[in-house]
């Protein structure tokens, strides 16, 4: 699913890599995700190499051909598959050998300089004692999940990586948490008396001093995540561009929920005359489909990483105006206002305080209708009973989110109860017929794009 992950070669420095690397292809299954997607990484490139070195000239057609075995082919599919059919040997000891490079050059990056090893920070202090609490009380009973961030200097970004790591497992916490040198992203699941005890510790931190309002609360538990990933990263939320470039700091105004509502209710009292204000959506295109402020600009786009191409391919549209900006929780309102107000092209740029999650604790039936998605294996969570989105089969109202039933697509699909009977699926007509011949490779890997992505714009011309 795309609420699920972008992840690229950079990241793998933060991996804990296996001493050996004398992984062979017969043992791929046997690597980490992070270890695969790593190797997955090498093998493609590898393969696009192979395919590269046998390019060559065909000025009796004008056109580029590739030469191999003997055979002259004049379209990609041909040669791809013929180098998969006939190479597939040499390309996978290609594949084998870039990956023990970048495993060895990461390696490398993460040992500290000089070869000294660094000095571990004691994160015992900052472990809270829990003897008096069971491990019935850890494990069972009533439960919640908790959205989070809080931004501020981190000196030490593997030493909080480290204790969250501890606190979350001793609390029998599930989730996903994002450090950073310029703080911490996270959302995490369990018993009521184990996220409380998780809160009273966030709050205590001499790092982070955040306060009991910053962290966002719906019912769940740890059953909401299928495990727990604690990683450094060198953004907290993945908007793509260096946060020494543009930091936190130039963030718009923030609206606590009230201010936000006013805004809302001015704009849409004005009607059609409102055009000096856009209600922008920070989300992506799946997110803003099954729910969003009535009246907002959703931007049609897969990832927030496309978002500062957005603003930058349609920088007219957001000229001299006054821009009201919200998203999920508050955090990519944060970067995202930051980008835009770089741009000094806005007349103001606000942004909702807490995100759609705080709002709706105020106003269940406000301005924002529709369900809210979330990053977990919930999907989506209601205050209200709208239905703002339809069925992608039969077009009949639905915004209940399943994963795509073709295996290894990570794509969601609206499919209603009736068209699932029937067998309607899948997220494209292309999943779907994978899914009834069942012709898919055992080693390929889940993929974040499919069809139905592919062919939609990646940055929308929305001036």
């Amino acid at each position: 699913m795309a609420a699920a992950v972008e992840t690229s070669c950079s990241e793998f420095t933060n991996l804990e890599v296996e001493s050996s690397v004398c992984y062979g292809l017969k043992q791929e299954k046997q690597l980490s995700a992070s270890q695969r997607r790593c190797y997955s990484f090498c093998r493609r490139k590898s393969f696009a190499a192979f395919v590269a070195s046998m390019k060559d000239g065909c000025p009796d057609k004008g056109s580029t051909c590739w030469c191999c075995c003997g055979q002259t082919f004049s379209e990609h599919a041909a040669i791809h598959k013929h180098v998969a059919k006939s190479h597939y040997s040499e390309v996978q000891r290609l594949a084998q050998a870039a990956y023990e490079r970048l495993i060895k050059r990461l390696e490398e990056e993460t040992q500290p300089p000089n070869g000294h090893e660094a000095e571990a920070a004691d994160i015992s202090a900052w472990i809270p004692d829990i003897s008096r609490v069971s491990e019935e009380q850890l494990r069972n009973g009533p439960g919640k999940v908790l959205l989070y961030y809080h931004y501020c200097q981190v000196a030490d970004p593997q030493a909080v990586c480290a204790w969250q790591k501890a606190l979350c497992e001793k609390l029998r916490l599930t989730g996903k948490i994002r450090v950073a040198a310029e703080g911490i992203n996270g959302t995490v699941g369990g018993t009521d008396v184990a996220t409380d005890v998780y809160i009273r510790a966030m709050l205590s931190h001499p790092v982070f001093k955040m306060e009991k309002e910053d962290f966002k609360t719906s019912d769940g538990g740890a059953e909401c995540f299928s495990d727990l990933k604690v990683e450094v990263y060198k953004e907290i939320v993945p908007m793509g561009v260096d946060p020494d470039i543009v930091s936190y700091k130039l963030a718009g105004v923030h609206l606590d929920p009230e201010e936000f509502h006013k805004e809302v209710e001015a704009l849409l009292a004005k009607g059609d005359s409102s055009s000096d204000t856009i209600l922008l959506d920070c989300r992506n295109f799946y997110e803003s489909k099954i729910g969003q402020f009535t009246r907002c600009l959703a931007p049609n786009i897969r990832k927030f990483s496309y978002f500062p191409d957005y603003v930058d391919q349609n920088l007219d549209l957001f000229r001299d105006k006054k821009v009201l900006m919200y998203c999920t929780g508050g955090i990519r309102c944060e970067r995202g206002s930051a980008y835009l107000r770089s741009k000094d092209v806005c007349k103001e740029v606000y942004q909702l305080k807490g995100g759609i999650h705080k709002y709706l604790e105020c106003f269940p039936e406000g301005f924002y209708r529709g369900k809210l998605f979330v990053f977990d294996e919930r999907f989506t969570i209601s205050s209200n009973s709208d239905v703002i989105s339809d069925c992608r089969y039969c077009g009949l109202p639905w915004d209940q989110y399943e994963l795509c039933s073709t295996q290894f697509c990570c794509q969601l699909v609206l499919s209603c109860p009736s068209c699932r009977q029937k067998g309607r699926t899948a997220c494209c007509p292309s999943c779907q017929t994978k899914g009834e011949t069942r012709h898919q490779e055992t080693s390929q890997q889940p993929k974040e794009a499919c069809e139905c992505t592919d062919t939609r714009a990646r940055i929308p011309q929305d001036v």
